[in-house]
């Protein structure tokens, strides 16, 4: 293979009727925000995930800032999450003036350790913000409990974990919020896009008023005021009509969508083991308690140069695995708010080992086949 990528990390994709639904919402008058796509996606993720309402938002950003907003938070507060998170779960609390707590990750399932969350908890503490990493659930169980025995807000980032469950509930609807993205990069996708669950009904009305830049717009249009004004902070978070309509064909194709990326997991695994067996790598770990989506496959590395070296060997065949995420509280905006002294040690050690492999609709068996060649031919010839 030459030089040039012919593996992508990821891929956009079309699987039903998301170029015919665009049409509809053109030729029905209504591209801007909330039309009937907008509410068909509300609609069908209220019923299969059993959330109390959800909105659809501009991406899974603007979700993690209502939730913020809606929390209440600000200067003073703390707020509970791990470092190895994109850098919006931390974004959307630092914005209203909170303090963050960051927490070590479990060295299995990646995921925000429940056993040190309570001492991370102090009188100033308002919220916890679980992130299931890979679409894999944290110990939600034991989150609620801490949340209830310290009166604290669950807030889940699930932006990776959309269809996915633990203990039969699905991710993004166990906690009083939750925050979903259709990032290009996700399994259901439009370019950009996200939807926050509410599920506490404390909170249904005010996340209308927020997301309609903070107006009782919805109720207007909903007939129930006779105008609408300005009763609260917000933003416009809502997305525009043509993605949603690019979503809901996207929401349609779910059951096909999600059983193509198990199935991609499931054929990494199989192959990789061998691999893991010899030590060379450490393959993704699910709990018994969760169902993920298939949202990535990742191997872990048993050093950092060795995973710069795999990465580049796998380049130089034309194959795009990348590394995730730097450390939160390692970076300068980190360093910035003064939580660069924390120690998290399995954040830092996992996060400078584990690499992404291309995880996306349309790759094919043949190409997955390819990639994993790359990786037993780079281990092979390090152990010739």
């Amino acid at each position: 293979m030459s030089s040039q990528t012919v593996i992508p990390f990821n891929k956009p994709f079309i699987v039903g009727k998301e170029l015919f639904y665009i049409s509809q919402a053109v030729l029905n008058g209504n591209i801007s925000g909330d039309g009937n796509f907008t509410k068909k996606c509300h609609a069908w993720m209220e019923e299969r995930f059993g959330a109390k309402k959800v909105l659809l938002t501009n991406s899974g950003t603007a979700a993690l800032e209502m939730a913020a907003i809606l929390a209440d938070i600000g200067p003073g507060d703390e707020v509970i999450m791990p470092s190895f998170t994109f850098v919006s779960t931390a974004n959307a609390f630092v914005l209203r003036g909170a303090s963050i707590r960051f927490v070590d990750i479990r060295p299995d399932t990646l995921n925000l350790n429940e056993k040190r969350i309570a001492e991370a908890i102090t009188p100033r503490t308002k919220a916890i913000v679980p992130v299931h990493y890979a679409g894999v659930g944290c110990d939600m169980e034991t989150i609620m409990g801490l949340a209830d025995e310290h009166d604290l807000l669950v807030i889940e980032d699930a932006a990776q974990a959309v269809n996915a469950t633990r203990n039969g509930k699905y991710l993004g609807t166990i906690g009083h919020l939750g925050c979903y993205s259709f990032h290009e990069t996700k399994n259901f996708i439009c370019g950009e896009g996200g939807a926050l669950a509410v599920n506490d009904e404390r909170f249904l009305e005010r996340a209308e008023v927020i997301r309609e830049k903070g107006t009782n717009r919805s109720k207007f249009f909903r007939g129930e005021v006779d105008k609408y004004t300005w009763i609260d902070i917000g933003s416009s978070y809502l997305p525009s009509e043509i993605l949603a309509a690019f979503l809901y064909a996207q929401l349609e194709a779910s059951a096909t969508i999600t059983k193509k990326r198990r199935t991609i997991f499931c054929n990494y695994a199989t192959a990789l083991a061998p691999l893991a067996a010899q030590g060379h790598i450490r393959l993704p770990y699910t709990p018994d308690s969760c169902i993920h989506n298939g949202h990535m496959f990742y191997i872990i590395t048993n050093t950092a140069r060795e995973r710069s070296n795999l990465i580049a060997h796998l380049k130089a065949r034309g194959i795009h695995a990348v590394f995730h995420y730097v450390p939160l509280h390692t970076s300068p905006m980190g360093q910035k708010i003064g939580v660069s002294g924390v120690e998290l040690p399995v954040t830092e050690d996992i996060s400078e080992r584990l690499v992404r492999l291309p995880c996306y609709f349309e790759l094919s068996a043949e190409e997955q086949e390819i990639v994993v060649g790359g990786i037993c031919e780079f281990y092979q010839t390090r152990t010739a």
